[in-house]
């Protein structure tokens, strides 16, 4: 029997029952703060988007800006296989782990794991491991589901992969395996990220702002640097690197910046809020 890896934030990230998932994620479509309206997927998109970065707090916090990402996903058709990348917050199992058979369940149904793609994914990257526990807890990669079961239903594939070997070496060797991997398939890769943490408004928007930057010019090594000498508290750092090597190998010359939240302008409290971007990367 195919293994299923059921939903660990279920109730708590995004509501817990299928209608109520489904009137969730179109709020957040049709938040202030998000898009403003309902996506409609597009048959005839021409799937120039090869990739994605995407927050994973809770809904109510970081869903306007990820309906951002999703609905220029829309709008640009319907990809074969989903590649998420996320942060391994609980460090279990693997430093880079995938899974590659099975099922991910949320309220809103089951989405397989595409097998052949993750299989060659380990080939090519000899740093990835296969390993259900790292998984087991995780809530970066899964939070990325209901949205794109939205927009897709169970007809899309993807793989899962975590990590917490942050270092930009990794993270390069996995994005240029991913792309000679994805090469010749209708895919997406999505980079699961929240930005600055619990920092002031003003400081988490200066951070922020400056760590965006580098991400809009992909490039990698400034993007690390700008971390390392502001203190960006993102946590999906690694992801986002991995991402930005994959679309620069396939030909990708810049990102763009589609939203950028934070918690406190959800909340109304400035004191102390978490940074939220979406970003969108798109073939020449």
């Amino acid at each position: 029997m195919a293994h299923v890896r059921r939903s660990v934030v279920a109730g708590m990230f995004y509501e817990g029952t299928a209608e109520a998932l489904r009137v969730q994620v179109e709020s957040c479509f049709l938040h202030r703060f998000g898009p403003g309206k309902l996506p409609v997927v597009n048959a005839a998109g021409s799937r120039r988007v090869l990739g994605l970065v995407c927050p994973h707090a809770g809904f109510e916090y970081s869903g306007p800006v990820a309906a951002h990402s999703f609905f220029s996903l829309a709008m640009d058709g319907k990809p074969d296989v989903v590649v998420i990348l996320g942060p391994n917050h609980n460090m279990l199992g693997s430093g880079w782990a995938l899974m590659n058979e099975g099922f991910w369940a949320t309220p809103l149904g089951r989405v397989a794991v595409d097998g052949e793609v993750a299989d060659a994914v380990v080939r090519e990257a000899g740093i990835v491991d296969v390993d259900v526990v790292a998984h087991s807890q995780e809530h970066s990669v899964e939070v990325q589901l209901p949205f794109l079961q939205y927009l897709y239903g169970d007809c899309f594939k993807f793989v899962p992969i975590t990590t917490y070997m942050d270092d930009l070496e990794s993270a390069v060797e996995v994005g240029r395996a991913l792309a000679e991997v994805l090469a010749d398939k209708n895919a997406v890769v999505i980079a699961s990220s929240d930005f600055t943490h619990y920092e002031s408004q003003a400081s988490v928007d200066r951070k922020d702002a400056d760590a965006i930057k580098p991400i809009e010019a992909l490039d990698e090594k400034e993007f690390y640097r700008v971390l390392a000498a502001e203190n960006v508290t993102a946590c999906g750092y690694a992801p986002i690197a991995a991402l930005i090597a994959y679309a620069k190998a396939l030909g990708a010359q810049k990102a763009e910046l589609l939203a950028h939240r934070t918690s406190g302008d959800i909340t109304g409290d400035k004191h102390s809020v978490v940074g939220y971007a979406a970003l969108s990367i798109k073939k020449p």
